[in-house]
């Protein structure tokens, strides 16, 4: 039977680029959750939650894991001071074009790994190994129209690299996934540029492609994006970090976090066809997620002794349609002011809840059978500090 006391947030419309790692508007984004049938919109928390989130924070949070409002903002990637092999190209008429070897060799379909901060280690490798950027398709400037990218023109800076990939990078990357990119989904749209002296002489040719997205740095992957489920879900287990009251990049749970993931729904389980409408995953997934949230602790009731609150969301038909089926249940505790309180601890064992150990509510309005004739006489409730 679902729980009566999960929580749903809403999923509104993005304001930045669709599928793009662009710096998130300004004012941050953010969520609350939805209003609805008591059935689906209550708390599992006994005692209020106080969870006041606005329109778009949380889902900004479920792309992230997070894509941290208010935290140092995804820009667009520029790869720089390569100190790699270069190679002359001649072109005639022209001087040589001189071009970091790694970078201007890779092409629609590779992957690319680096472990300098500067990137000057670039590699390719094979897209079944770790990697942080899968190149989708390749953009020569010095074919675009006038003279801004020309010979002795300056490298463009962030926000003119920020509107070539949503120009050029956006619409490569749709092509070359087939028109199944998932905007909400696990991976993002960026561009790479050449380095500074490649871009001095001559190199005027852009990689557009797809990272994992993240809020401080780019988690790496493994396999092609073309080939993966690109649903955003983490493994069970998983504690999303915390900044400004909002769900960030993995961490350790005894570290301070947002939630903690306690079980993930295939809705193609149950679900075939289009899209499924939102009152159906809504019952479908509150049903899986309290499920999963038992199995999880290990005890019906102790979501509710630890003050915490289930939350789960839907997939959107764009994210259907990419591919992506699957879904998190994340549990955490709204907190006083917007967004979430800081937890520390796994929630299968102690926790604190902003420093403190939480207080089960007293356990009113629930009936108790009377005890049987010659019966032990029932333990006492109880009582709440």
């Amino acid at each position: 039977m679902p729980d009566q006391n999960a929580r749903k947030p809403r999923r509104e419309h993005a304001d930045a680029p669709t599928g793009t790692a662009a710096t998130p508007p300004s004012p941050a984004p953010t969520t609350r959750p939805r209003g609805g049938s008591a059935t689906q919109r209550r708390s599992r928390a006994s005692a209020p939650t106080s969870l006041h989130l606005s329109a778009n924070k949380l889902r900004w949070g479920l792309l992230i894991g997070a894509l941290g409002a208010v935290i140092a903002a995804l820009v667009t990637m520029t790869v720089t001071g390569f100190e790699s092999d270069k190679v002359a190209a001649h072109q005639p008429g022209t001087e040589p074009v001189v071009r970091d070897k790694e970078f201007s060799s890779a092409n629609s379909g590779d992957c690319l790994n680096w472990t300098e901060s500067d990137r000057s280690d670039l590699v390719k490798v094979n897209c079944g190994d770790e990697h942080l950027f899968e190149v989708a398709a390749v953009i020569d400037l010095s074919a675009y129209p006038g003279r801004e990218f020309s010979d002795g023109t300056r490298h463009p800076d962030s926000l003119r690299m920020t509107e070539l990939r949503d120009e050029h990078c956006v619409p490569a990357v749709q092509r070359y996934l087939g028109g199944r990119f998932d905007p909400r989904g696990k991976y993002m749209v960026n561009v790479m540029s050449p380095s500074p002296a490649g871009w001095q002489h001559g190199d005027r040719t852009l990689r557009c492609g797809l990272q994992v997205a993240g809020t401080a740095a780019s988690p790496p992957s493994s396999g092609s994006v073309v080939e993966q489920d690109q649903s955003k879900i983490h493994a069970v287990g998983t504690c999303l970090g915390i900044n400004q009251n909002l769900p960030t990049d993995p961490v350790d749970c005894a570290q301070p976090h947002a939630v903690e993931i306690v079980g993930t729904v295939d809705l193609a389980a149950n679900f075939t066809g289009g899209p499924p409408a939102e009152a159906d995953q809504d019952s479908y997934v509150e049903a899986e997620c309290t499920r999963l949230s038992t199995e999880y602790l290990g005890s019906p009731d102790a979501i509710r002794n630890k003050t915490l609150t289930l939350f789960f969301d839907y997939l959107e038909p764009t994210s259907w349609l990419a591919g992506s089926k699957k879904l998190d249940c994340w549990l955490g505790k709204g907190a006083d002011r917007e967004g979430f309180a800081p937890i520390v601890g796994s929630a299968r064992g102690e926790i604190l809840i902003d420093g403190q150990a939480p207080v089960p509510p007293p356990n009113t309005g629930r009936s108790t059978p009377a005890p049987l004739p010659g019966a032990a006489p029932l333990p006492p409730q109880p009582q709440p500090r």
